[in-house]
């Protein structure tokens, strides 16, 4: 069955969706770097369910040079051997937040990831899962089709 969209929350809601493109423009310098910030913008994105933003990160990953196997190992990361310590951390970190009823955000969550990542970077971070979810409960709630801004993003062009 095919998608169809919904409501264009980002013409109804344009202030709204700008302050959320704000966001995510600030945490573009984040000395998390762009691998951190892809993985994590792609797993929250499996986690939710919203194929729109999940096709969008993962082309964006692409073009930002991520190798396609670590994209289809991220839904079973914590078997695959490709993956750092520190993507590990923040793929945890995701989890964690992005479902926070399943199991909370314990000290010894914390502590784990300040191991890999400082005190900004774990701000940053969870600013950069805060922001995927909201993006993702719009995808989910408006549904916008997967690949409809291919052309605007410029992924048009890659190698599929």
């Amino acid at each position: 069955m095919a998608m169809e969209s919904r409501a264009n929350y980002q013409k109804l809601a344009t202030m709204s969706v700008q302050a959320l493109n704000a966001l995510d423009q600030t945490l573009e310098n984040s000395p998390l770097g762009r691998t951190i910030i892809d993985l994590v913008r792609m797993r929250a994105s499996q986690l939710n369910g919203d194929l729109f933003s999940l096709d969008l990160h993962a082309k964006e990953a692409k073009k930002h040079g991520e190798k396609e196997i670590r994209i289809y190992h991220l839904t079973l990361w914590r078997e695959s051997n490709l993956f750092s310590e520190r993507e590990r951390a923040a793929l945890e970190w995701t989890e964690i937040l992005t479902h926070p009823d399943a199991i909370g955000a314990e000290d010894a969550d914390y502590e784990a990831l300040n191991e890999e990542l400082s005190e900004k970077e774990i701000v940053d971070l969870s600013l950069v899962i805060a922001s995927i979810n909201a993006w993702n409960r719009l995808g989910i709630a408006f549904r916008p089709v997967p690949g409809s801004l291919d052309r605007v993003m410029g992924f048009d062009k890659l190698d599929r």
